[in-house]
């Protein structure tokens, strides 16, 4: 199966400045990911999508392929990530004759502390099962939906599904995973019809240490923790 890897890495941050190429364990954030890329045996190609200079001169000096510069509206706070990968598989392949992937994954470099062997299994998945996709996930532990309510000004309301759960034991709740953001493996086709997802999904697990997507100042701080202490 033919992959791409895509790396997209947006220089207008504004949580965290700079976000994709400040310094995290020594290197620049988005250089986790493009090393871990590189490694993979079941990638073809990897690139990055970016619309900053500085990103992709960073991007190219460890080793990143950077083929184009991500044009002005797919990198506003308002574009659309489908839109932005989907930019990048046609543009690399019309770049390249007779070149045409059958999977794409998109690697967003905010989750720095995937393995490798995430990345090869979940393609491995996706190839052996014929899904339409494999999305990396994290179980979600305390924050069981089961425990949750929205507000009524400031009354607790139970959403209708809570109801049946409420009381029972936490052990004896099923088990339930959220998007970790980490890898998104999707059949060409599927992609280009407007889905990471498809009909046919299937979860790639990973734990809660590797599943830190950087998204704040405390996030990054967080990432720089868990490295200290080495729980990566």
């Amino acid at each position: 199966m033919k992959t791409l890897a895509v790396i997209p890495a947006r220089g207008g941050s504004k949580s965290v400045p700079q976000k994709n190429i400040r310094i995290l364990g020594e290197k620049p954030l988005i250089v986790h990911t493009i090393e871990t890329s590189n490694a993979s045996k079941r990638i073809s190609r990897t690139i990055v999508s970016t619309d900053d200079e500085k990103i992709a001169s960073i991007a190219r000096s460890f080793g990143a392929d950077v083929p184009f510069v991500r044009p002005a509206e797919l990198a506003t706070d308002d574009a659309n990530a489908i839109d932005v990968i989907k930019h990048a598989l046609i543009e690399v392949e019309k770049s390249k004759s007779n070149v045409e992937f059958n999977a794409v994954v998109m690697l967003q470099p905010t989750s720095p502390f995937r393995l490798v062997n995430d990345i090869d299994d979940a393609l491995k998945l996706l190839e052996k099962s014929e899904a339409d996709s494999v999305i990396s996930v994290v179980a979600v532990n305390g924050y069981h939906p089961a425990r949750m309510k929205y507000l009524d000004e400031d009354r607790l309301i139970d959403p209708s599904f809570v109801e049946a759960y409420e009381n029972q034991p936490r052990q004896e709740l099923k088990p339930i995973f959220i998007r970790n953001g980490a890898i998104y493996a999707t059949r060409r086709d599927v992609l280009l019809n407007g889905s990471f997802k498809g009909r046919d999904s299937r979860a790639w697990i990973m734990p809660f240490n590797r599943s830190i997507n950087i998204d704040t100042e405390m996030d990054f701080r967080f990432a720089e923790w868990l490295l200290k202490e080495k729980f990566i």
